[in-house]
Formats: structure tokens, sequence, C-alpha cells
């Protein structure tokens, strides 16, 4: 007994003397970086975030074995700007991608009308680091030629430069969710079904560059509009009585089996250990336009209230960070580019110059990110602030609206007269930060602020739907 006591006590003192000797150890593994990202999805509506509806047992199980944080935002409630801040880690307002990409407007120079070339991407950050960069899918920061994703930092690209694609069709002459697929490494052959072939180009895409440091960004355009779904997934779903609901929860299933398709695909080339993947959506669920559910947030896509920046947000690094771990710690899309920058650096870059934060230490329990954290939105006509608890949306036509997120979450009572110290604060802050902000490099057409304004004063489903 004591001999076996003894051999005991040496092999746990080994352990501990091998985890305390390697954790201070400089970090010399390449990690691979994978960013998938959903268009246009409901906060609710997938398994992890309490769908009753849609099964999604791949993106379930990339949360269960990674870090699932309850409270992540992205930066804006549209595409294209939220896009641009989580491809540069700066918030997108801050170098005047203020509005969404669409047509020039009168007044402005078609040559600015992307994200401003001055601004670096995450792609051109890890060039000198070894990493070869593959953009699959959408785009939407650009269509002139100096903004072409070849033209910042990616090696390869498999996609298209609009915002929005049909998912059966694409034209050689085509324009709008038309136009033809781009690609710098093949032939693009004929479209399947886009959110496949999105899937199938990223598998290829490990297959060819597992042997060397790369990053991925699987930039899906599922389930934004149109609303076009396989026959054998409207199949699955045909208990749903609507008609727009039961396309929707089909073209999400879809995305779960790609998600699932690019996670076979680390694990098969023996390189999930030390992949980094992050799964995001680039902004709330249209509820209006794809019948998408935010439940249990209050707003849509196109509004700051959380219904339009509050989404599903999981971190997954088998070697570093834990398994099954649910944070409630607030973060940002924009804390991905320096996270990534931090991992592919080892250590050695001083992420200067990021709105967003390295995740890495509360992730591997060196630090925590500061509670009492603060984050600011704007978007055309709304801005808002969000310090620890405490949230403050302030639009055109009428009083600041004040929230306790903690005890209200939905959105439902506004403070703002009766916390008016608070109000007050939040506003110097807000405004303190606006009036230091640059001119718009482009505006979107102004039709959309009316239609923004109006979308505050919808009614959103706040629960899951009862099971049909």
């Amino acid at each position: 007994m004591i001999r076996s006591g003894f051999t005991f006590s040496i092999v746990l003192f080994s352990l501990i003397f091998h985890n305390s000797w390697s954790h201070n150890l400089p970090d010399t593994t390449k990690y691979n970086l994978v960013l998938i990202v959903a268009d246009d999805l409901g906060y609710g509506d997938l398994g992890f975030t309490g769908s009753t509806q849609i099964k999604t047992p791949n993106i379930d199980q990339l949360a269960a074995s990674g870090v699932t944080f309850t409270q992540g935002y992205v930066s804006s409630a549209v595409c294209s700007p939220s896009r641009a801040g989580l491809i540069t880690g700066v918030n997108q307002v801050e170098f005047g991608h203020d509005n969404n990409l669409a047509e020039n407007q009168p007044g402005f120079d078609p040559e600015y009308l992307g994200m401003p070339l001055s601004q670096k991407t995450l792609a051109d950050l890890l060039k000198p680091y070894g990493y070869v960069n593959g953009l699959i899918g959408k785009w939407h920061l650009g269509k002139e030629p100096q903004f072409h994703p070849l033209k910042r930092g990616f090696d390869e690209f498999w996609g298209y430069t609009g915002g929005g694609h049909d998912y059966f069709e694409a034209l050689p002459e085509g324009k709008g969710y038309k136009e033809p697929i781009e690609s710098n490494f093949k032939t693009p052959a004929p479209l399947t079904y886009i959110t496949d072939d999105v899937g199938n180009e990223c598998v290829d895409f490990i297959t060819r560059h597992k042997s060397e440091p790369f990053f991925l960004f699987a930039s899906f355009n599922a389930p934004h509009t149109p609303m076009q779904a396989l026959e054998e997934d409207l199949a699955l779903y045909q208990n749903i009585l609507d008609e727009k609901r039961r396309t929707y929860a089909a073209m999400v299933h879809r995305l779960d089996i790609n998600v699932g398709k690019i996670i076979h695909s680390l694990e098969e080339n023996g390189i999930k250990e030390n992949t980094l993947v992050v799964f995001i959506s680039d902004n709330g669920g249209p509820a209006d336009s794809n019948a998408s559910i935010n439940a249990p947030y209050r707003g849509q896509k196109g509004i700051l209230l959380e219904g339009g920046i509050h989404v599903p947000f999981i971190l997954n690094l088998p070697a570093k960070y834990p398994e099954g771990q649910i944070s409630n710690q607030t973060v940002s899309s924009l804390d991905i580019a320096p996270t990534f920058l931090a991992l592919a650096s080892q250590g050695k870059s001083e992420l200067k110059g990021f709105s967003g934060v390295d995740l890495n230490p509360s992730l591997t329990g060196s630090t925590s990110i500061e509670l009492e954290r603060e984050i600011k939105w704007k978007f055309t006509i709304s801005r808002a602030i969000r310090h620890g608890d405490w949230k403050l949306v302030s639009i055109p036509d009428r009083l600041p609206m004040l929230y306790n997120l903690k005890e209200d979450p939905s959105e439902l009572n506004n403070l703002a007269l009766e916390k008016s110290d608070i109000t007050q604060s939040l506003l110097k802050k807000l405004g303190d930060w606006e009036v230091s902000l640059p001119h718009p490099v482009f505006l979107e057409g102004a039709q959309w602020r009316k239609r923004q304004l109006s979308l505050y004063d919808e009614t959103y489903q706040l629960t899951q739907p009862e099971k049909e």
C-alpha cells in the first residue's frame, strides 16, 4: 500500500509539474481558423438556442463541445456593415461603413462604394504568419475591382461579391441574385443548391490545405432570401403549416448539414483538435421577410433592439478551450479578429487598433472579460449602447429606450424616465462617441430609414411556437 501510494504521488506530481511547466512554454502550435457565418438566421432557430421546430444537430454538437456565449453580439443589424466589423475587428462606423451596401446614391463617388481600402482585413493580418486565406460564399463588401476579396488578403475565392444569391441558378451575364459564381482556382460548375455548394467547396479547401495553417471564411447565404429549399428538406418539415416558415426551416436544416460537413472534414483530416471554429449569424433574423424567430428577443434585422444584433455565438477549439462551457460574459463579433490573430501569431502580435478584444485569456482561464463591458452601435437612424446589464437605444421619433437586460431580456419595460440618471449617463457616452465618428463613405437608399423606424413598433414572437 505504501509503495502504491508513493508511486501514485510521483505520477501525480509529474503530471502537475508537466502541466505547470508546459503552460508557461511558448505556444508553437499553428492553429487553423474557420469562421462560419450564417446569413439572417433567427436567434431562436437552432436547437441549442431553444427551437422547438428546427433540428440542427451539427451546430448543437459544435456548441456542446465548445464554448457558447449567451450574450453574443454583432456590430450591426444588417449584412454589409456587420461583415465589415467582423472581418476587421474594428467597429465599422469608425471607418465610415455605417450603411448597408447597395446602389450608389446621388452625390457619392462610386469609387468608394465598398469597405474602405485603408482598412486591413483579418486575411491581410494573417498573411505575415504564413496563413493561406480562403473565402467561400458571400462577400458583400464592394463589387468594384479594388474591393475584391482577392485584393483584400484572400488567396482563394469561390463565391459572389453581392449581398444575396439565388440558391439554384447563376447566369454567366446575370445580375443581382443571378450573378455568376467566381473562382480563381477552378472553373465553377453549375450550382446544385448553393448551401451544399458552399459546404462542398469548404471541404475541398480544408482537404487541399490541411498540411498548412489556413483561415477559412465559410460565408453562407442561408437562410437569406430568396426563400428556396430542397424538396427533400421541405418534406421533413411538412408539419409546419405556414409555407414560408416551412421553407425557412428546411433552409436552416440544410445549413446545419453543411456545417456538419465542415466539422467532419476537420475530423477526417486529423486537424479538428487544433482548429478554432467560430459560428455566428451576421445579424438577427428578418422575421417579416424570411419567417425567422428571434425569441426570446424583440426586434429583427435592421434595428438595434436585441432581435437585430443578439446572435448565436460559438467558439470551439478542443486543444485549448473548455468543452461544454456556457458563458454569460458579453462578447462581440469584433472580438473574432483579435482572437484569431492572437492564436495565429502565437502571442507575438500587439493587437493594436482593434475595437474588439482577444478572448483567449478568458477562454483559457488566465483572465476574465470585464463584467461591465461597454459596447456601442450605430446604424443609420439608430444608435445604442450596452454597459453591464443596461442598454439604451435612441432613435429619431421618440424619447430614449432604457432596458435592464438581466431582468428584461425581451426589452418590454422602458425604464428611461424612472432611471433618468442612467439614461443621461449612457446618452452622454453615446453622444460623445457619435460626434467623433467620420462621415459615412456611402449611403443606402433613403427609403430604408423609414422602414427601419417602423420596425421598432412591430409585434414580435417572443416564445417558441407550439409543436404542430
